[in-house]
C-alpha cells in the first residue's frame, strides 16, 4: 500500500501536476485527500483522462480490458498494482491456461475481484460469503482451484474454504498464500491486542476492507471495536467503564492518524502506551518500473 502511495508522490515530483489516478490509490480517505491537495486527480475511469495523459493505476490491481483502454487512449501508464496482487492475477492466468474452474473468495464490487476475475472472466467464480458455496457449479471437480482476495480475514478465508471442501473434496490450494502478510500480521495482532482489552480501536476508512476485518476479528475476540477514519471519529461515551484500549490501523493509514487517536487518548486518562508488534515486517517492493523511465518522452 506504501509503494502505491509512492509511486504516485514520485510521479507528482517527477513529471509535475496533473497526474491521473485510476480509483483510489489507496482505500483511505486522508490518503486521496492529501494526493489531490499535490495535483493528482482522482477518476473512476480511464476515459476520464485526457489523451495523451499520465494515469496511475491504484494497488488494488486492473483487468486486461482497463489496460486495453488505457492503450487505445494513448495513456501514459503507472501501475502501482500491489505485488501481492499481481501474483493472484498470474495464478488466475495459469490455472485459466490448464482449463481449470477457480473459485475466488473474495467481496463483490471490490476492486481488486474486479481486477482479478478480469483476468479469466470464463474461469472465475466469485465465492462472497459461506452462504454463496451451495450456489455453485463447476464442470470439473477434479480440476478446480480456490484463490481469494488479499485483504480478508484469515480466519473467514479458512472457514470459506473448509465449506468449500465439504463439498468438493478434491479442491486445490492455491501455490502459495493470496492473503497480504501485511493484512495477515495486523490481524494476528489485533487478536493479541483484543484479548487484552476492552474496546480496540481501528484507524481506517469505510470503504477499506482490510481494515473492516480488523474490527471483526477484534469483535471475534470479545472486545468492542469502532472503525475510525481519524481520532476526531472517536466518541467519549466509548471509553466510559473502559480500563484499556487497544489500537490498530488498516494497511495504508498514515501514522500520524494513529499518533492523533492516541493523543485523544492520552487527553483522557490513557497515557500509557504499550506497543504490541507479533511479527516485525520487513519486507519492501520496489516501486513501479514505469517511473525509472521517461513516460514524457515522445
Amino acid at each position: 500500500m506504501d509503494r502505491a502511495v509512492e509511486a504516485v508522490e514520485k510521479a507528482l515530483e517527477q513529471y509535475g501536476a496533473p497526474i491521473y489516478v485510476r480509483k483510489q490509490i489507496v482505500h483511505n480517505t486522508h490518503v486521496v485527500r492529501t494526493l489531490e491537495e499535490r495535483g493528482a486527480i482522482f477518476v473512476e475511469e480511464t476515459a476520464e483522462v485526457p489523451e495523451g495523459e499520465i494515469v496511475v493505476f491504484s494497488a488494488h490491481g486492473v483487468s486486461p480490458m482497463v489496460h486495453a483502454e488505457a492503450g487505445q487512449r494513448q495513456l501514459r501508464t503507472i501501475d502501482a498494482t500491489c505485488p501481492l496482487v499481481t501474483k493472484v492475477h498470474n495464478e488466475a492466468k495459469r490455472f485459466a491456461n490448464q482449463d481449470y474452474d477457480i473459485l475466488l473468495i473474495g467481496h463483490e464490487g471490490h476492486e481488486e475481484v474486479e481486477g482479478t476475475a478480469g483476468e479469466a472472466p470464463d474461469h472465475i467464480q466469485l465465492v462472497d460469503g459461506l452462504d454463496s458455496v451451495d450456489r455453485i457449479q463447476v464442470k470439473d471437480p477434479s480440476k478446480l482451484v480456490w484463490l481469494s482476495q488479499t485483504t480478508l480475514s484469515v480466519d473467514e478465508t479458512i472457514e470459506t474454504v473448509t465449506k468449500l471442501k465439504e463439498r468438493f473434496p478434491t479442491l486445490l490450494d492455491p501455490p502459495s498464500d493470496d492473503i497480504c502478510y501485511a493484512t495477515q500480521n495486523r490481524q494476528v495482532a489485533v487478536k493479541e491486542i483484543a484479548a487484552q482489552s476492552q474496546l480496540v480501536i481501528v484507524v481506517g476508512s469505510e470503504n477499506s476492507s482490510n481494515s473492516k476485518r480488523l474490527v471483526e476479528v477484534a469483535k471475534g475476540f470479545g472486545a468492542a471495536s469502532y472503525l475510525v477514519d481519524n481520532a476526531s471519529f472517536v466518541k467519549d461515551e466509548w471509553l466510559e467503564g473502559v480500563t484499556t484500549v487497544g489500537v490498530t490501523s488498516g494497511a495504508s493509514v498514515p501514522e500520524e492518524l494513529v499518533d492523533g487517536v492516541l493523543a485523544y487518548l492520552a487527553g483522557h486518562g490513557f497515557a500509557d502506551v504499550e506497543e504490541v508488534e507479533s511479527v516485525k515486517e520487513s519486507m519492501r517492493f520496489a516501486l513501479p518500473h514505469e517511473l525509472r523511465k521517461d513516460l514524457r518522452a515522445n
